[in-house]
């Protein structure tokens, strides 16, 4: 197990603030770096490639006037209903964006474009096979979205997941799904996972831009409300069912649908996302909005607690 050299020495903690759509903000990408957890957001929540650049500047120049080496990270969809893949990625070699993560799409000549100038590149994947395409390309880490995991999840168990993947891949593994808790972060590592994988702990910090409504289903919500389906984007993902049932959705059709339409178009499912939330299982385990600077430091409490009582248990069988 590693992690990537450039994050050596430079994370106060072994997780990451995954990227949102629509939700993660160059706000909650700083105050995540500052505390030391990797702090990431899309381009694609920038309306613009313009736009997107001046987030760059925003952030690089933020993190510089503070001296934070915590790097931070990009998402770029990876799949052709995606019109601004290349300019964005332009923008990325230009800035030396750290870290990028891909989705929907492994391909190598975006791996060598961002290796060129030292950056690393994470691929998030659902299941084995992908995971090996990942590879092939040469991508730096794999995320292992698994079961539970708000945004586009798969169906597979974070055990079974990391250690299919650790069983040909040497390279740095996180893990994302339900994970909500500084124990959390340690039990991923305990599986197998080099880092974990937040993305709706993060949902709800003062620095995201999701609506209070969001805030508040999060709070309200538990496993049972988080739906999996493909009726929104025509890739299966988490929804929470009440925002489902508020945008007309027949809730029973839902589980009929088959999962294999194509990607509509990047403004087509922003429209629809803006108003349909998704998130994932850990929900009935967040119960406030704090600031993400008294998130990352109430994660760093709770999994220093737990490394430290695994110790002290695993003696009671030395």
């Amino acid at each position: 197990m590693a992690i990537p050299k450039s994050f050596e020495g430079k994370l106060k903690l072994p997780a990451v603030a995954a990227p949102m759509f629509l939700v993660s903000t160059p706000a909650l990408v700083i105050e995540a770096c500052r505390a030391g957890i990797v702090g990431t957001f899309p381009a694609l929540n920038q309306r613009t490639s313009e736009g997107f650049e001046q987030w760059l500047d925003e952030i690089q120049t933020a993190l510089a006037a503070d001296n934070i080496e915590t790097p931070f990270g990009v998402n770029l969809i990876v799949h052709r209903s995606n019109p601004r893949l290349q300019a964005d990625l332009a923008i990325c070699v230009k800035k030396k964006v750290p870290l990028i993560i891909t989705s929907l799409g492994a391909v190598a000549e975006l791996v060598d474009a961002v290796h060129a100038y030292g950056g690393i590149v994470f691929h998030d994947v659902i299941m084995l096979k992908h995971a090996k395409k990942a590879a092939a390309a040469g991508v730096d880490g794999l995320i292992a979205v698994s079961a539970g995991a708000g945004g586009h999840g798969g169906l597979t168990n974070p055990m079974a997941l990391v250690q299919e993947i650790r069983g040909f891949y040497s390279g740095t593994i996180l893990l994302s799904g339900t994970i909500t808790s500084g124990a959390h972060i340690a039990a991923a590592q305990a599986m197998g996972a080099d880092l974990a994988y937040l993305g709706t702990r993060f949902v709800n910090t003062q620095e995201s831009a999701a609506p209070e409504d969001f805030k508040d289903m999060v709070i309200e919500g538990n496993a049972a409300d988080v739906v999996y389906t493909s009726a929104v984007s025509g890739v299966h993902a988490n929804f929470l069912k009440q925002s489902l049932e508020n945008n007309g959705f027949d809730m029973d059709a839902l589980t009929g649908a088959g999962g294999k339409a194509d990607l509509k178009g990047v403004g087509d499912e922003a429209r629809t996302w803006k108003t349909v939330w998704s998130a994932g299982q850990g929900v009935g385990g967040i119960d406030d909005v704090p600031s993400t600077a008294e998130l990352c430091e109430r994660l760093k409490q709770e999994y220093f607690e737990a490394v430290e009582g695994l110790s002290r248990r695993s003696q009671d069988f030395a």
